[in-house]
């Protein structure tokens, strides 16, 4: 059998478990409605001020909830059935876009309604996030966990190149369309259960303790390889995060419309697509270490081209590349993370990992947007851009066991108890 149809099948036998497929909608679902309302709000919010600080308080809003709530969210992933977890997170999703949709079509939303929106969808995301992520190694064979998230990355892209698309096609029309059509989203994966099949996870221990809460901090400490990954990325889209001004940019410098910014914030995700099926077609296997770091340093030098750029195609395809070179990224980090977290850990690890990495991409916009009223958004983007592009030299000398990490894989007979093997045996049964 060719390598083609291997891959055919390998992609064909994941699509037969029905879970999975499950999974795959749900995932399509909320993130095609959270793009369509995060871009909404924050085109709602530019509109209402006309001030890059608007954005940036907007990004903040979003950040304050993942960072407080995230190691309690964490616990409650470990601690409840997780398929519960993500239909209450579903539900104030929901709920938050049916109440803009009404203030909007009454003409009362206010720039403080958007705030409070942004926390509340702050809260909801940082539960919603770590419990999907946890569920999937229950709902697949541990030896296609690597392609089925390269297929749930590839389908979350594809949602994201088209949300903003179809949400700037909406504000035309009038912000509450998006605003609605986001909520029938939420509602739509309300109604596709995920992981009710599954036997109840190692739950994390019922008393809640400091030792508990922060037990996914200690596990991510001991595992440096795993540290310096999503710290990097973390840092990465803190400095590098110039989508956080699109509305600025489209409106002020490049003279475009809500529909320019439509296709402008798909740009990343159409990068990400082309590299997740390139992943998914050829897996990374060697020298992960070096090739995480290489796509770090395209991704700030991405961003200093966008930020340079008058022309909407190159500013198109520098975006394009950064979401590429941050695919392959997520990528890496993931499968490190979900190859050596035990089940009942899962949770507080992946909180964790959405504070390092989640969050960072709402305190990347205040960042960005507070740097952009004070130095100018052109200046903002390209410093961001360079410091980004020179962080893996950095982390070459501070993480050398990452710069060096060879397969995704560890065969450190040493590695802390917990590991991968660990990780494999307490899986949910098929």
């Amino acid at each position: 059998m060719s390598a083609a149809l291997r891959r055919g099948s390998a992609f064909q036998e994941l699509l037969t478990l029905a879970p999975f497929r499950r999974l795959l909608a749900v995932r399509v679902c909320w993130t095609l409605g959270i793009q369509m309302l995060l871009m909404a709000i924050a085109w709602h919010a530019y509109e209402i001020e006309g001030d890059a600080w608007a954005l940036a308080l907007i990004g903040l809003c979003q950040f304050i909830p993942v960072l407080l709530f995230a190691l309690p969210a964490g616990y409650i992933v470990d601690r409840y059935p997780r398929s519960r977890v993500i239909a209450a997170s579903l539900v104030l999703h929901a709920l938050t876009a049916l109440v803009l949709v009404l203030m909007a079509a009454t003409q009362t939303l206010t720039t403080p309604a958007l705030y409070a929106a942004s926390v509340v969808l702050g809260v909801a995301r940082a539960l919603f996030l770590p419990a999907l992520q946890s569920i999937l190694p229950g709902l697949v064979p541990a030896s296609m966990l690597s392609r089925a998230m390269a297929s749930v990355s590839t389908a979350s892209q594809l949602s994201v190149m088209l949300g903003p698309a179809l949400a700037g096609f909406l504000i035309v029309q009038d912000v509450h369309w998006a605003y609605g059509v986001a909520a029938g989203l939420f509602v739509l994966a309300l109604a596709l259960p995920v992981g009710r099949h599954l036997q109840s996870q190692a739950a994390a221990p019922r008393k809640i303790s400091l030792e508990t809460l922060f037990a996914g901090c200690v596990y991510i400490r001991r595992h440096p390889v795993v540290l310096g990954a999503i710290s990097l990325d973390m840092f990465a889209v803190l400095f590098g995060g110039a989508v956080a001004l699109l509305p600025l940019y489209v409106k002020d410098i490049l003279g475009g419309s809500p529909a320019d910014l439509g296709l402008l914030r798909a740009a990343p995700a159409c990068g990400a697509v082309l590299a997740a099926v390139a992943l998914f077609m050829q897996p990374i296997r060697r020298r992960v270490g070096r090739k995480l770091l290489l796509a770090v340093g395209l991704f700030g030098l991405a961003a200093v081209v966008f930020g340079l750029s008058r022309s909407f195609w190159l500013s198109a395809l520098a975006l394009a590349v950064s979401g590429s070179a941050d695919m392959v990224s997520v990528v890496i980090r993931q499968t490190l993370v979900q190859l050596e977290t035990p089940d009942a850990m899962r949770g507080r690890v992946s909180a964790v990992n959405s504070v390092f990495v989640g969050a960072s991409n709402q305190l990347g916009e205040f960042q960005v947007g507070a740097a952009a009223a004070l130095l100018g958004p052109v200046t903002a983007v390209v410093a961001g851009g360079l410091i980004t592009a020179l962080l893996p030299l950095l982390w070459w000398k501070f993480f050398p066991a990452l710069a060096q990490r060879d397969a995704m894989e560890s065969n450190d007979a040493g590695q802390p108890q917990g590991g991968r093997m660990q990780a494999l045996r307490t899986e949910a049964p098929q």
